[in-house]
């Protein structure tokens, strides 16, 4: 469901220069434990950024997800990319979370960073709906501007390719933007920002549940500490299991 979308995302970041990078073993491809659904995943060295992460998981008409977050730099106060798709094939449910999550919720830094959404959003009503925060607070690290949709195959196939491609290319032009002016953050309390984040969001994340059902709690555990959210403990390879091959 998502290969075109995750086509554009890594065709973008590829002539940007960016190079992937290799995962710990285990991290880069793993198949669940009934061979029913698998997981890719990509970190990508990106000029401006200090980390960029994108995960395609598989299960058939069970459920095809697409998540990615790129971090920039410490001397760059620019929102985070947040990307959050997820696709029930048996219920022919969509569900789209597109972002530019802000490290503060400063009307000043909302101002000066996301006025391209805002415009994105208005663009796009369809993808403007109310988002009910079961996990998350709305008002920490979410954006006034959030893209946000339930829909269906016509959404799937028609809006939400249109409005993710205007979507990473306003990030692109807000990135482009941003290092080209100074930051009003500090380097210092962007890194202090960024490490709240991940703090904040392995405790928050409900996807932990869905690798852990997948792959096993193991696992799961690893690809949230190692992976999604390394900033949430010391990343500690030292009890890395071999239940999945690595490799990206």
């Amino acid at each position: 469901m998502f290969d075109p979308l995750l086509e554009e995302l890594h065709n973008g970041i590829l002539q940007r220069g960016g190079q992937s990078l290799i995962l710990p073993e285990g991290i880069g491809t793993c198949m669940s434990l009934k061979g029913n659904c698998v997981v890719r995943n990509w970190l990508w060295d990106v000029s401006g950024f200090r980390r960029w992460r994108v995960t395609h998981l598989d299960a058939g008409n069970q459920l095809q997800v697409l998540n990615s977050v790129a971090y920039p730099e410490y001397n760059n106060d620019q929102p985070l990319l947040g990307i959050d798709l997820l696709w029930f094939g048996v219920a022919k449910k969509l569900v789209a979370v597109l972002d530019f999550q802000p490290l503060v919720q400063d009307p000043a830094y909302i101002e000066r960073h996301l006025s391209g959404l805002k415009k994105l959003r208005d663009r796009f009503p369809e993808l403007s709906s109310d988002v009910e925060m079961r996990s998350y607070d709305p008002n920490k690290y979410f954006s006034p501007c959030l893209l946000f949709f339930k829909g269906g195959v016509n959404e799937a196939v028609q809006s939400l390719p249109l409005a993710f491609n205007s979507f990473v290319s306003c990030y692109w032009e807000l990135h482009d933007l941003a290092i080209r002016n100074p930051s009003i953050i500090s380097s210092a309390e962007v890194k202090d920002l960024q490490i709240a984040y991940d703090i904040y969001s392995a405790k928050k994340d409900p996807a932990h549940g869905i690798f852990s059902s997948y792959f096993g709690k193991e696992w799961a555990d690893r690809f949230l500490t190692e992976f999604l959210f390394p900033f949430s403990i010391a990343n500690d390879t030292s009890n890395m299991s071999d239940e999945c091959s690595g490799g990206v």
